[in-house]
């Protein structure tokens, strides 16, 4: 063998593992990969906690780690609610900067319908919560935002799994819809959700969030510069008593939107759809319902009612209502079927990841909270098969006429 061709096959075999990497990570990348996971330790998590060794999984759960001078001396479920999930939020940042300056929320003209749908789709589920607390004599009012939000990894994947012939608007309509309803999730989180707030941390904060967005133009693709300074504004957002997901947004938002916006959503998403959100799932869906029993008994509560109401109900009437007035009275959204819109609309209901995180929030442990991850659960998988069916009969119809006019 000649040295060019040691050389040349010295450089394929360095390269082979580099692409399985890379293979891998577009795999995990698929909105498909992304939601099963997320079910697959949401499964875990109900079967663990439901079972004989149900208390070696709250006590994993409650394991305390991490040092206290930092007052970060927290429980495993914390890190997963409070770190992990500040890198999912990194990525929502991500995709919200650059779907306002280059992508659909950029026209404001073709992004007003599922814009306004997403506002819709916050207000009346809250109302729906409100309203069946209200009837119900209860005074649990601080859940208004649990059915409020939409888990985009998992909506995405069940359409990405029985949509595939629907038309390609629909999962736009539904990623700005998702992607709205986020940013006003985390303004929700950020205003609502804060007990106490230290404002010198959170000046201190400012600092490394600075350095990092100054970084971030100066030498993006030094990640181990971006990581420490990332860190470092973690920690301060934390102490300063605002959910330290909100560091990950920030930290999101100064990146600029050029290509290097896409390129680490495109390095991070891997990490926070196989790890980041199925981890913060199996911490936070693990709910010990104690048999038939005591399903039947949460199922009674007005807390789990008003958010499964929310969840099924508030967000078909929300998204689906204001969307097939707008199309009944304007020309926006001409080309969407009133169908597809329902089955979009009950797919929003799907508020998995952040209403579990509101959940833990309003209701800091016991019995509610109980309450509160059987309400998300049941009216998530409400919601998901009816959009499911929805949407799979509406794909055969488009299906049946792709078949036919390629048969002409």
């Amino acid at each position: 063998m000649q040295p060019d061709a040691v050389i040349t096959h010295a450089a394929k075999n360095e390269r082979q593992p580099k692409r399985k990497i890379a293979k891998f990570g577009d795999v995990l990348r698929q909105d498909v990969v992304g939601g099963v996971l997320l079910l697959l330790a949401a499964v875990a998590a109900l079967v663990w906690a439901n079972s004989a060794w149900s208390d070696g999984y709250h006590a994993l759960r409650n394991w305390t780690v991490g040092p206290e001078a930092l007052h970060l001396n927290l429980s495993l479920a914390a890190w997963a609610a409070d770190g992990l999930l500040a890198i999912f939020f990194f990525v929502v940042a991500l995709e919200l900067k650059r779907e306002f300056v280059h992508g659909e929320l950029r026209d404001m003209r073709s992004a007003s319908t599922p814009i306004i749908a997403a506002v819709c789709g916050i207000v009346l589920p809250a109302l729906a919560y409100i309203g069946v607390n209200v009837l119900a004599g209860s005074n649990a009012y601080e859940g208004w935002a649990i059915p409020a939000a939409t888990d985009i990894a998992f909506a995405l994947a069940v359409l990405a799994v029985i949509g595939r012939n629907l038309p390609s608007s629909l999962r736009i309509f539904l990623l700005t819809l998702a992607v709205v309803d986020d940013l006003i999730a985390i303004t929700i989180i950020a205003v609502v959700y804060t007990a106490s707030l230290s404002f010198a941390p959170l000046v201190a904060a400012l600092v490394p969030l600075a350095l990092f967005a100054w970084l971030v133009r100066r030498y993006p693709t030094r990640w181990w510069l971006l990581i420490p300074v990332g860190v470092v504004t973690w920690v301060l957002v934390h102490e300063a008593g605002i959910h330290a997901t909100i560091a990950g947004v920030a930290l999101g938002l100064v990146v600029p939107a050029d290509q290097w916006c896409e390129r680490y959503e495109h390095a991070v998403r891997p990490f926070s759809a196989a790890v980041a959100v199925p981890v913060f799932a199996f911490f936070a869906a693990g709910v010990t319902v104690g048999g038939l029993s005591g399903l039947t008994q949460s199922l009674t509560e007005p807390v789990t009612l008003g958010i499964i109401a929310g969840l099924v109900l508030g967000k078909v009437l929300g998204i689906a209502g204001i969307t097939l007035l707008l199309k009944r009275f304007t020309s926006s959204a001409s080309e969407l079927h009133p169908l597809d819109v329902c089955g979009v609309a009950l797919l929003a209901g799907i508020g998995f990841t952040v209403s579990l995180l509101i959940g833990d929030l309003a209701f800091d442990g016991g019995a509610v909270a109980d309450h509160v991850r059987i309400g998300v659960l049941t009216g998530s998988l409400i919601s998901a098969i009816c959009g499911a069916v929805i949407l799979g009969l509406r794909n055969r119809i488009y299906k049946r006429r792709e078949e036919a006019v390629t048969a002409q």
